[in-house]
Parts: structure tokens; C-alpha cells; sequence
């Protein structure tokens, strides 16, 4: 699902950051035919993310003669102890390569696990997760991924995607009939309109436009469901602002269709895993 060209530039100025023309350590203390066996090893409870990205990474350095067998994939269910996959290849690979492959397989997961962990606590309702574009700078595609593999939705992945009028549009535009009414002139017919509305009057404004989807922005509890019932139906509504672990559930409850969340990608807890080479 993801493009092999954007994984490798990515690995590829992530090692050029780590490694600038030799890698002191590991070239002057290990010898050049050297080779060891590794293990990536689940710490701590989760869903995993990234394996097959993180393996990449030693395939870049050594082309020829690394091995790997792969015992969970991404999506599985992690448990403290697991093994995640087992390596083999020239041992300054697996040392060069530890670093950088377990920073993106780490992020990764955290991504997966914390979406997942989004998902279930929303069960039984209307609402599904999804992402923003709150990401990391050149990750994300790969943050976008991980939300998929965690059970979470994307939203747009860029400005090209759909349009989106958020408060200054609107305040720049001359109001929400009037920014609503230009775009229409310009747009296809394959791209929809989203609306951030900060009141249930902009919400009535939003749906005498016509859009295709309203954002409820920092909204309380009650305003939703007041949305909810006023909209009956006649667009998507998206919660956003604010939302935490301890509102998320309260929130999916008011029968909003979308909560979307940027703390999946902008603040996510590294998963933690491990690399140890075999003596």
C-alpha cells in the first residue's frame, strides 16, 4: 500500500542522517565478513506496524546475502515477548541499519496501536476514526498507512484532495454562503466540500449551502447531539478539537458520523521494540 520510491528516499535520508561517511564504531570494530543473526522483539502489548519498511532498511545497506524471516506482519496483534521477525546478514549491517530500522518500525506501531486503540473504544457506535494532516513532516504516507493497519480511516492526505473551508477560508472568503458559492464555480464534480462550523448557526448556514461534510469543531457533547439531530442525515458530520482517550467514547455516542484525531500522529508514543543480535 505503500509506494516502494517514497519508502526508500525515506530510508535512504534517514541513513544519510545517521551515517555521513563511515560509521566509526561498527567499521573500526568489526570486521568486514563478519555476520550475525538478530531478533526484532516485542516489548510491550500492541499492534505492529512497519515490519516489512524496517526490513528494507538493511536490504538497502547490503543487497546481496541478508535474510530474513518474518513471524508477524503488520496488523497483528503484538504480545510482550513476541518475535517479531529474525535476521541474518553482514553483522556492520545489522548494526548500521539497527537505528533507523527501529525508528520507523517503533513509530509505526505506535501509530497502529494507538488507532486501534481508538477503534475499540468506540465499538458498537456509528463513528468510525480517522487521521488529519497534523503529521510528521516526509512520514506521512507511512503515518497515513499505519492509521489503516490500526483499523482507522484517513482523511485527506493533502490540500488536492478535497476542499476543505476551515475558519479563516471562511473569514477570507466572506462567509460561509459566499466562500461555498465560489468554489462550486471552480470545482469538479468529483471533489466534495468539507466545513468547519464552530456554532449550530453556521451549522444551519452550512447545511442551507449544501456541503458535503461538517466539521464540529471543539463542540461539546450536547451541541453534537443538538448537530446531530438538526442535521438529520443531510451531510457527514466530523467531530474534531480537543478530543482525548477520556472523551472519545462520550463523543462517538452523540451519533457523529467521523472523529478525527491528529494526537494519532503528531504525539504518538513510540511502540517499544528491540533489536538484539545473537553471540
Amino acid at each position: 500500500m505503500i509506494n516502494s520510491i517514497y519508502v526508500d528516499n525515506i530510508i535512504k535520508t534517514a541513513l544519510l542522517e545517521d551515517i555521513n561517511y563511515l560509521d566509526t564504531t561498527t567499521d573500526y570494530l568489526i570486521d568486514e565478513d563478519q555476520e550475525n543473526t538478530a531478533r526484532f522483539l516485542a516489548k510491550a502489548d500492541g499492534v505492529l506496524c512497519g515490519i516489512d519498511v524496517a526490513l528494507r532498511v538493511f536490504t538497502i545497506l547490503q543487497e546481496q546475502g541478508f535474510e530474513a524471516k518474518v513471524y508477524k506482519h503488520d496488523g497483528d496483534v503484538l504480545e510482550k515477548g513476541d518475535i517479531i521477525a529474525e535476521i541474518r546478514g553482514k553483522t556492520r549491517t545489522l548494526l548500521k541499519g539497527e537505528r533507523t530500522a527501529l525508528n520507523l518500525l517503533q513509530h509505526m506501531s505506535g501509530v497502529a496501536t494507538a488507532t486501534g486503540q481508538a477503534v475499540k473504544a468506540i465499538e458498537g457506535t456509528n463513528a468510525s476514526i480517522a487521521d488529519t494532516r497534523k503529521t510528521l513532516p516526509g512520514l506521512r504516507p507511512l503515518q497515513k498507512y499505519a492509521v489503516t493497519v490500526g483499523g482507522g480511516k484517513n482523511h485527506r492526505y493533502n490540500l488536492s484532495d478535497a476542499a476543505m473551508l476551515k475558519d479563516n477560508h471562511v473569514d477570507a472568503g466572506g462567509g460561509i454562503a459566499s466562500a461555498v458559492a465560489k468554489l462550486r464555480q471552480k470545482l469538479g464534480h468529483m471533489t466534495k466540500i468539507e466545513l468547519e462550523v464552530r456554532s449550530l448557526d453556521e451549522l444551519g448556514q452550512a447545511l442551507e449551502a449544501g456541503v458535503d461534510v461538517i466539521m464540529l469543531d471543539n463542540m461539546s457533547c450536547e451541541e453534537m447531539r443538538e448537530a446531530v439531530a438538526i442535521t438529520n442525515g443531510r451531510a457527514l458530520l466530523e467531530a474534531s478539537g480537543g478530543i482525548t482517550a477520556e472523551t472519545l467514547r462520550a463523543i462517538a455516542e452523540t451519533g457523529v458520523d467521523i472523529i478525527s484525531m491528529g494526537a494519532l500522529t503528531h504525539s504518538v508514543t513510540a511502540f517499544d521494540i528491540s533489536l538484539k543480535i545473537s553471540c
